[in-house]
């Protein structure tokens, strides 16, 4: 049998290693819950440039109807839930805004209590 020596560091990178793993598992869950972060913000500029877009090319009549549509058309289902589009006219021009809420760790479960924002806006096409 091996006598044991002062000093002995066997074992010593396991025990460092567990030690990490909650912090490297913390640092992971972090960095996707910023990726959710910039994701959300990415749908919210898109979905705001596709209400924007069907808006315009709408006629006046239907303009708000066929807006909110776009707006929620292109959103995967887990941020269509609480998405809130909203449209406008005037001055010549047609505005959207698009309220994403960024979920929690996985698409579809809670959000956080803040919302992301999409701002988008058009010159209103002639309708002669």
């Amino acid at each position: 049998m091996r006598a044991l020596r002062r000093g002995d560091d066997r074992g010593q990178v396991t025990i460092e290693f567990l030690g990490m793993t909650p912090l490297i598992i913390l640092t992971l869950v972090l960095l996707w819950q910023c990726a959710l972060l910039g994701y959300t913000f990415t749908l919210a500029g898109n979905a705001a440039d596709e209400a924007v877009r069907a808006g315009t090319a709408a006629d006046p009549g239907a303009r708000q109807g066929a807006c909110q549509a776009a707006g929620l058309d292109k959103l995967p289902g887990a941020w269509e839930g609480g998405a809130q589009v909203e449209c406008a006219t005037g001055g010549g021009y047609v505005t959207a805004e698009v309220r994403l809420e960024v979920p929690v760790l996985f698409p579809g479960s809670i959000g956080f209590p803040f919302t992301v924002e999409g701002h988008a806006g058009a010159v209103e096409e002639a309708t002669d």
